[in-house]
């Protein structure tokens, strides 16, 4: 059962506060999403699967796959949020935590329901920088990543690999246009610039996800589906589930092998 809290008497040191778990509720593995409704659908894809926690946007099952107790969390949209979790996983003994996300695409060989396994992200964002210098690199694990592509090919999942973008601002950001057409020299350009320098899909949590687990000492990686094509300004044509599930289950054949090796 997930821990009682009360406003009055609750030793957050053993509870964290946001998403108020003990560390008995969790193992070492952690999979985390943004949306809290995906966490359900992550579950599915579990033996012996529960929930265990949710409070504000933190949802929280358990499970096991093959041996190994992983649980499934939402982070909300942003940084920030992620932030927390991150944090507070730390704290109650994680050590692997891969991200299953949705991003937008920004190149059109790289299309719809897509996966995309994040080796590195650009760090476009605010959080990671009340962390470290803007200088520190935010790169996945190179052995997860592996992991992961490895499981995209074995589940014949099309997939592509590279850095993407983590953004704070999903309008502005990204480049999708802002209300009344609000701009900033750096909104303008920014698809471009981020085309031109390879970068091959926005997002917005994996450079937290990424800067944290290097500080941490977590193992980190991400795989993201493609539910938008930025690309060459192709419009917001969404499709919110597209490669969601193939993402979920890479992920899941990736804690296989990696917790093997």
């Amino acid at each position: 059962m997930a821990a009682k809290i009360t406003e009055n008497h609750t030793d957050f040191s053993k509870i964290p506060y946001h998403i108020r778990l003990r560390k008995e509720d969790v193992g070492t593995i952690a999979i985390i999403v943004g949306d809290p409704g995906r966490v359900p659908v992550v579950a599915s894809h579990l033996e012996k699967s529960k929930q265990i926690g949710s409070n504000r946007e933190f949802l929280t099952y358990s499970g096991y796959v093959g041996g190994n107790k992983v649980i499934a969390i939402s982070t909300g949209i942003g940084g920030p949020a992620a932030a927390i979790v991150v944090e507070e996983l730390a704290r109650l003994g994680i050590k692997t935590i891969i991200r299953v996300g949705t991003c937008g695409s920004l190149h059109r060989n790289i299309g719809m329901g897509t996966l995309v396994v994040a080796e590195a992200s650009v760090r476009l964002d605010g959080t990671t920088r009340q962390y470290v210098m803007d200088g520190y690199p935010a790169a996945a694990t190179p052995e997860l990543s592996v992991e992961l592509k490895k499981a995209s090919r074995s589940l014949g999942k099309p997939f592509a690999s590279g850095i993407v973008a983590s953004t704070d601002a999903f309008y502005a950001g990204e480049g999708h246009g802002s209300f009344s057409r609000h701009e900033t020299p750096s909104s303008r350009t920014i698809k471009s610039d981020m085309k031109t320098a390879n970068v091959i899909a926005f997002e917005m949590e994996t450079s937290t996800l990424f800067v944290l687990g290097r500080l941490f000492g977590i193992s980190t990686g991400a795989v993201l589906s493609v539910v938008d094509v930025i690309a060459e300004n192709e419009g917001n044509k969404f499709k919110p589930k597209a490669g969601v599930d193939d993402a979920i289950k890479v992920a899941i054949r990736a804690i296989k092998g990696y917790s093997k090796s």
